[in-house]
């Protein structure tokens, strides 16, 4: 199989892809032609077929799994698919790992990692909350293993959201052994939590698209609500604690505009949205430069409002 990440000018297509999207559309000359976005564990790729009354080309829907024939195009400095032919593939042609974007680390050993930090917790109402979450919530912890951490921009795969939140955690940890002013407990019970809301917030591969509750409220919101929720049900759990720990959600995105409802007040909170900020825009770097071949400038990126640049030498 020729994985999407691949991909260059003038290869020939013959695999089988999961078709993520799929929408009809009408060219400026009033022609029917079909978008669609091809996805494997590498990546996804758009494609167009451009004579949809084709006879080769066999009705099919979003999430089907379709074996496409076709010719790689660039279109505005990207590769797209041009579709001669589809076929709507049957269950057992395909492998659905083939076909999901996976962290490249271990799950089972983020996991154990993560519950390690838990275990250092010394404040009881704390380590109870994260224990509610993370060792007695089976179905949680099922989704939050599963799920992505964002649908696109950075960690967009199967465990993205494990491997960011323990990336976080252990800057966060790192940080406490630099600033003595920081509360451990409740900046890694943060940081373990931050993005909770992300469960809900996003479906599950394949769709990894955002629920109503995302559109709704957003993931902040959302883990902010559970967090509460869980609070409730802890006997004597501090008033205080729990508004420390609910802003620190709150306010993780450090600015109105990025989206947090309140920006960080105590030193714990300044110190997540850094954590957070940092682990968020190496990854998205790293998967900028993992899906390109090309050294020096890249051009401008949207995200780092920059022209931006591949390392000349490469470290060893």
């Amino acid at each position: 199989m020729k994985y999407i990440k691949e991909y260059k000018e003038g290869d020939k297509v013959s695999d089988i892809y999961l078709c993520k999207h799929k929408q009809s559309a009408v060219t400026k000359n009033g022609k029917p032609y079909e978008n669609v976005i091809l996805q494997d564990k590498t990546g996804t790729v758009d494609a167009k077929i451009w004579d949809p009354n084709n006879a080769g080309i066999e009705e099919f829907d979003t999430l089907d799994y379709i074996e496409v024939y076709g010719d790689v195009t660039s279109f505005q400095g990207a590769c797209q698919v041009n579709v001669k032919r589809v076929r709507k593939c049957r269950e057992g042609e395909y492998n659905p790992a083939d076909y999901l974007p996976v962290s490249k680390y271990s799950i089972e050993d983020m996991q154990k990692e993560l519950v390690g930090y838990i275990d250092s917790i010394r404040n009881p109402y704390l380590q109870k909350l994260l224990r509610a979450f993370f060792t007695e919530d089976a179905d949680f912890l099922k989704a939050f293993c599963k799920s992505s951490a964002a649908k696109t921009v950075h960690h967009g795969f199967v465990g993205g959201l494990l491997q960011h939140t323990l990336a976080v955690t252990r800057m966060c940890d790192y940080f406490c052994t630099q600033y003595e002013v920081l509360n451990r407990d409740l900046l890694l019970t943060a940081a373990i939590c931050h993005d909770i809301g992300k469960t809900k917030e996003l479906s599950l591969f394949p769709q990894n698209d955002y629920t109503d509750d995302g559109q709704f409220l957003g993931h902040i919101v959302i883990g902010c609500e559970m967090v509460g929720e869980k609070i409730k049900k802890i006997d004597g759990f501090p008033p205080l604690l729990a508004n420390e720990l609910k802003h620190c959600i709150l306010s993780h995105h450090g600015e109105y505009e990025f989206g947090s409802p309140k920006k960080p007040a105590i030193v714990e909170a300044v110190a997540l949205n850094f954590a957070d900020n940092i682990d968020a825009k190496i990854e998205t770097f790293t998967e900028l430069l993992d899906g390109t071949r090309e050294k020096g400038w890249l051009g401008f990126n949207r995200l780092f409002d920059s022209n931006v640049r591949a390392t000349a030498v490469e470290q060893k």
